[in-house]
């Protein structure tokens, strides 16, 4: 069994509600292969990551750049993770009131540093809150969830 951690920063009902399309996704009744294990950047600990086969975070922009708890587990568990999870597949999404750039620029940065492995590129929820957010973070899910259980990344 393949395991997909979601590190997800949902600090408001909405966001929750992206948390929960997610792991719906990954949870899709076709994929067999996969433990979704879903958590928040303050739980998430450095054996987290290296005992993941793929990873998606999930944050808001705040001030024009990641949440600060998705900052803190990326200080936490760089080095610890740095050599050891190279290539791991990764995806993220951000829930951005109107922009986003500034948190995809931090975050790339970081994951180029850590030499894991874009599946996808960065989905971006702009604006206003929309329904249909959950239902792109949903297909998120059961993309990267499918294609770690076929072998695909």
């Amino acid at each position: 069994m393949k395991t997909l951690l979601a590190v997800v920063h949902a600090p408001s009902p909405n966001t929750q509600r992206l948390s929960d399309a997610l792991e719906a996704g990954a949870r899709h009744h076709d994929i067999e292969g996969i433990d979704c294990v879903c958590q928040s950047p303050l739980e998430t600990v450095p054996d987290d990551i290296l005992n993941a086969d793929g990873i998606i975070i999930g944050t808001t922009e705040n001030l024009g750049y990641m949440a600060g708890l998705t900052k803190d587990l990326f200080d936490r568990c760089y080095y610890e993770v740095l050599e050891q999870k190279q290539g791991l597949p990764c995806a993220l999404y951000v829930r951005a009131g109107l922009d986003g750039t500034g948190t995809q620029r931090g975050i790339e940065s970081i994951v180029t540093g850590l030499r894991w492995r874009w599946v996808q590129p960065p989905l971006i929820l702009r604006g206003q809150w929309d329904h249909t957010f959950c239902g792109q973070v949903e297909e998120l899910g059961t993309y990267m969830a499918a294609g770690l259980e076929n072998g695909l990344f």
